[in-house]
This record gives C-alpha cells, structure tokens and sequence, in this order.
C-alpha cells in the first residue's frame, strides 16, 4: 500500500507574495516600505477560514497581524507591513478555521429568519465559553467573554438585546487572537530589507572635469578638477538632490582615444570618454579602475569631494564600467581578460550602429576568479574613500553569476551598499539582475510618455515586479536624449520630471537636463556635442537669472517628495481616469498608520502628457483607493502654485502645456483641513 504525505495541510495556504518568480533568490524591500503580504487560504464547504501573518525581524521581535480579505471570491488575504529594520526577516501564513466568525455568520442569518434560534445562541455561548478558559487571554477579557456567554443563554432577556449579542464589542478580542481547531502554517519566506537609500533617493548626474573648466586663449581647454567641482555640489543640494552620480573619473585611454560627436579624429586637447579607462597617471604609468584622472587631482581630493558632499546630506555614487582603453595595464598585464580576433587584434567594444573603437570589452570565460578577485579589489578600494553607492555600466553585458557572486561578497563587508544596474535591455535580462543582487535599476521610463504607455509601464513596476526589482526613473541621461524632450519645449521637461519624482521613490537628472538642453546630434538620440567627448562648463546662474532654467521647479518637486511620505512608496501608485487620452492621473496614498503624524497623506497628480496643447477634461477620482468614502466633498492644495479648491468624484482641469502643464495636489484632512 503506497503512502502519498499531503502537501496542503488542514486549511491550505498558497500564492504567498511576496515572492520572485525564481526560488533561487528571495524577494526584497526597503527600510521604511510599506509591503503588502498576500496569501491565498481557503477551505472546503462553507465554514469561515481566517489567516495570519506571523513576521520576525532581524533582531528577532515577532508580529503578528490578521489578514484582511481583498476582492470577494478570489480567497485573497492581505496585511500591510511597514519594515523598519534592515536585514532578513522571516515570515509566514497560518490559515485557520474561524470559528466565530462562522457562528456570527450563521445565528445572524438563522436569528433573523427564525430558525434553530436557541440553538444558534448555545452554540455561541459554548464557543466563547471556550475560549474563557484559555488561560493565554488576559484575565479581563475571559471575564467579559465568560459573561458574554451567560447572556447569550438569558432566555428572559428581550430579542433585540439577545441579537446584539452577536455582534458584541468583546467579539473583537478575536481579531488578534482567533479561536480556532484547525490552522495550517505555511512554508517559512524569507524578505530582504535593504536600507533606505536602497529604495528612495533623488540623483543628480554630472561630469566633475567639466565643472570649473575653462578655453584657455590657445582655443585648448583647462579640466575642471574636484575641488571646482565642490561649488557644484550646493547647487545640487539646494534643488533637493541627495545622491550625486559621477561618470567614471579615472585615467582616459590615448589609444583610439574619440573627439567630439563620437569621431575618429581628437585633437590635441580632447578629453575623450572617460568610459575609456586606462591612460596615463601624472607620472607617466599608466592607472586603471582604482586610479583618479590627474586632471581631476588627487586621491585625497576626491576624499575631500565625497565629504563635502555628505556634509550636504549627499551621498556619492560611483561608475563602475568593466571595460579597458587599449592603454589600461590590463591590456599587458592580462591579455587573457580580453578576446583577440584571428588577425591578432583585441575585439573592440559595438553596440550596433554604435562602435567603440577606444574600449576593450572584458571576456569573462578565460580567467573568470581572476577578474572577480580584481573587480572585488577595485570595489573595495572605493568603498574605503567613502563610496557605499556604485552605478554599474551595461551589466546585462557581464554573466548573470558574475554579479551575483561581486554583489554578495560586497554586501558581506558592507550591507548599505547599493549597486544600480544600467540595463537597458530585454526584460528577463533585466529583472534576473535585480533577483541576483542589484538594488536599483534603469528601466524603460525614459521611452513611455503617452497615457497608456506610462499606465501601462508604471503598473508593471509597482505590482508586478515591485518584489524584487526598484525602478529608478532617470528623465535623461548622457546617452539618452528622447524625441519628446528634443520636440517638446520645456512643457516637456516639467512633464516629465513631474511624473519621475512622483510616480516612483527613485528618480534621477542628467545635469543639463534643468537647461531644457534638447538639441540631438543628427540621426542620433543623444544630445549634439556630447559631454561624454568634450567639456561642457554650464552657467547655471545665469540660466535662472535669465528665466532659462527648471532648476527652482526641481526644487521644488525634492522638497514635495521629502514633506509626503505616500511618495516615498512605490507599491501604492493607483491610475484614475480622465476623459483625455492626454491627461494621466494618479495617486500616491498612504494610511495614517504609517505616517510619522499618523494622518492619511494623499497626493493626486494630473499631467498632460502633450507639451504641445492646452487640455481641458474632467478627471473621475476611485475614492476609495485614496481612503474616502464614495461621493466624499474634500479639498485639495496644488502643492507646487499654492492654489486650493473643492473636490469631488468628478472634477474638471485645464492644463496648459505652455504654462502649467501638471498638478500635484494634497488631499487636505484632519489637521490641514
């Protein structure tokens, strides 16, 4: 006779979320995130089934939290958690057989129609009886549940006061602690949670070589170095930025070195790309990935730079590009690390159309633990000048092991650090990358900027990947000049820089990009006379003194995302509708519960997503979704023009790109309102 072990249990509990699509890896949050843990329990016939969500943190504190039901026959349970602490954390399910809430079920249906009435009132008084004797409860409450049980049997009691009973105040008890026969607990899961700038941040991107450098009368130019780069940085700080990214900042290759607009012919004094790595150091040798360009200065320097970043509540964060200029000492040092062709030349770096004759991609198959033993080395290296945050160049072009193994060892030394994976690339590439390790990554943002693309993209990245995968939102980057930032004036810029800094926790600006700098090199989407081939010194000053500049808005839109705690969730975005297939609208909410003041804080964001229109609609708000009630009258404040008006289910907006092409608005309650 053959034994089969049931793999169910009493009362089955399965689809626990959250979860990655791989077991292989686990899924992870932020400190400070608000995550819903889902499961789905259920049971045969008719009887009630309840379910709870047992939680440990790092530290070993337990929690336990009743699971709510979501959308009615699908058995799908629910409980918010805020996650607090860094680390890994344990959880899991346990689905029960809900006695009381069967018995209240049942004596109020039979109770109302008149049938089995005293029957329905003992079962009810041998159940609470029950759980009196439950000498875990407190003294109190076994008291009142003891007396509860007594009056459900007043047979001389009034039948009105006999079917309060059934909903009495006491009934509570058992939210928290269930009375049940029968439970089943799920398998343990397992949750990372990463600190906070793992999963928030606002980044700023800029070349330090071409902050503070000048044309010198010869027509040659003079590099800007890290300490005229540090003027830049309260600039930075005064627009809210808190993370401030620097392209690689180390020897640049001579060697097919490229001049402006990505040509084949430099001149004397072109800089080149310092993605190129490797050249020569100030005394001639030449330095590699754990080197600084003598241009910029110094190892000390940049010390002095990452200091005075953090002394303005900055973080910096590093370009980690694995690749070499034919000048890099890898090149001599290591000719295994690289792929030589038949005629004796080493392979030089393409990304169709595109070619880059002055890099050398790393072969990863040849001397594999001699790579990581160096990448693991130069990643050390920076962690001790101060970098905890590294933005990692085209990792989809590395083996998915490679970074999994980097990414551990480092996350061993030091927990805090973040890596954010630049992969533009093909979806399972891309969300394989963050279950192996990467915190953050670039996404496709940049190319959804119609209604239903960005509805679209931003569900997928809130619901359906938000376990293991964090979007970043950059507007812009070095690379990436799209044709709605080329064609649609500064509307576009606001547009899209509202919808970045609101939709997500994580979002990010090329410098330049608060210019309204939008003019392509042609047949290209990139801006023309590229920073990544040239200097680019950039008068920002006079730009705001002019009228020229965003930068007062993005200001504006750090210091909004610091003052609500909604935006600095990325699970909780919902989409409402608007009759304008131009004009997205969208809420970010969170429930007082997880507020610092305990108030529900509630934005709404309506922008018109064509820079080239006037749009007037009427937008239809779920209000439910935002925590009121249907048909509620409420008032909201345009947190950017200070405006305040009265607000309903159905409201109507004019949004005009040339002036005022989005609207953020607070909710207005208790307190505020």
């Amino acid at each position: 006779m053959t034994t089969v072990t049931a793999l169910a249990g009493r009362i089955p509990v399965t689809r626990l979320t959250p979860a990655v699509p791989d077991p292989r890896w686990h899924p992870k949050a932020f400190e400070g995130e608000v995550v819903p843990f889902r499961a789905t329990v259920f049971r045969e016939g008719h009887d009630r089934v309840g379910a709870m969500l047992v939680i440990n943190g790092p530290s070993g504190v337990e929690q336990r939290h009743r699971m709510a039901p979501l959308a009615p026959g699908t058995d799908r349970w629910e409980a918010l958690v805020r996650l607090d602490e860094t680390g890994e954390w344990r959880w899991h399910v346990t689905g029960f057989d809900d006695e009381i809430a069967t018995w209240r079920h049942d004596a109020g249906v039979k109770i109302d129609a008149g049938v089995d009435v005293e029957l329905m009132y003992e079962v009810g008084a041998r159940l609470v009886e029950r759980a009196a004797a439950e000498t875990d409860r407190p003294r109190a409450v076994r008291k009142r549940l003891t007396a509860l049980a007594g009056a459900l049997r007043d047979g001389e009691a009034s039948p009105a006061d006999r079917r309060a009973l059934v909903d009495a105040p006491v009934l509570a008890e058992f939210d928290a602690r269930p009375l049940a026969r029968l439970s089943t607990d799920s398998p343990e899961q397992r949750l990372l949670v990463e600190r906070r700038r793992a999963g928030v941040g606002s980044w700023y991107e800029f070349f330090p070589r071409s902050e503070g450098a000048k044309r010198q009368k010869d027509g040659t130019w003079k590099s800007g170095t890290f300490r005229t780069a540090q003027k830049r940085l309260d600039g930075v700080a005064a627009m809210g930025f808190d993370v401030v990214y620097l392209p690689p900042i180390h020897p640049i290759g001579v060697t097919n070195r490229k001049g402006p607009n990505n040509t084949l012919d430099p001149g004397p004094g072109d800089p080149g790309s310092p993605w190129a790595i490797g050249g020569p150091q100030k005394d001639g040798s030449a330095g590699g990935h754990d080197a600084v360009h003598p241009d910029l200065g110094t190892l000390a320097d940049f010390r002095a730079f990452v200091r005075r970043a953090n002394q303005l509540g900055i973080e910096v964060a590093l370009d980690l590009a694995l690749q070499a200029s034919p000048d890099h000492p890898w090149v001599a040092e290591h000719p295994e690390w690289f792929t030589v062709l038949p005629d004796g030349t080493i392979r030089f770096a393409e990304n169709p159309p595109k070619k880059y004759q002055d890099i050398y991609p790393v072969n990863f198959d040849d001397d594999p633990q001699g790579i990581f033993d160096e990448v693991l080395r130069i990643v050390r290296h920076w962690m001790k000048q101060g970098v905890r945050i590294f933005r990692v160049d085209n990792p989809h072009t590395k083996p998915l092991a490679f970074w999994e193994r980097l990414i551990g060892a480092v996350i061993a030394d030091d927990p805090g650090v973040v890596f954010l994976a630049e992969a533009f690339t093909r979806p399972a590439m891309m969300q394989a990358l963050a279950m192996a390790g990467f915190q953050q990554s670039y996404s496709y943002f940049t190319w959804r900027n119609t209604k239903a693309e960005l509805e679209e993209f931003l569900t997928q990245v809130s619901q359906e990947t938000a376990d293991f995968m964090r979007p970043n939102l950059f507007v812009n980057t070095p690379d990436i000049l799209t044709e709605y930032l080329q064609f649609g004036g500064p509307a576009a810029f606001t547009v899209r820089a509202t919808i970045a800094a609101t939709a997500a926790p994580l979002w990010g600006v090329y410098s330049g990009f608060e210019l309204f700098e939008s003019v392509a090199r042609p047949g290209a989407e990139e801006a023309i006379d590229n920073e990544k081939y040239e200097y680019k010194p950039r008068d920002f000053a006079a730009a705001e003194a002019e009228g020229r500049s965003l930068a007062l808005y993005l200001g504006i839109l750090n210091r909004i995302r610091a003052e609500h705690p909604a935006l600095g969730q990325l699970r909780n975005i919902r989409f409402h509708a608007s009759d304008d297939d131009s004009v997205l609208v969208y809420s970010k909410h969170l429930d007082g519960r997880f507020t610092p003041d305990g108030e529900d804080d509630t934005l709404i964001v309506v922008a018109n997503v064509d820079p080239h229109s006037v749009r007037e609609t009427t937008v239809h708000l779920d209000l439910e979704a935002i925590g009121l009630e249907a048909g509620a009258r409420f008032e909201v404040d345009d947190l950017v023009t200070g405006s305040r008006w009265e607000w309903g289910p159905s409201n109507y907006v004019r949004l005009d790109a040339f002036t005022r092409p989005a609207h953020i608005l607070h909710v207005r309650r208790g307190s505020d309102a």
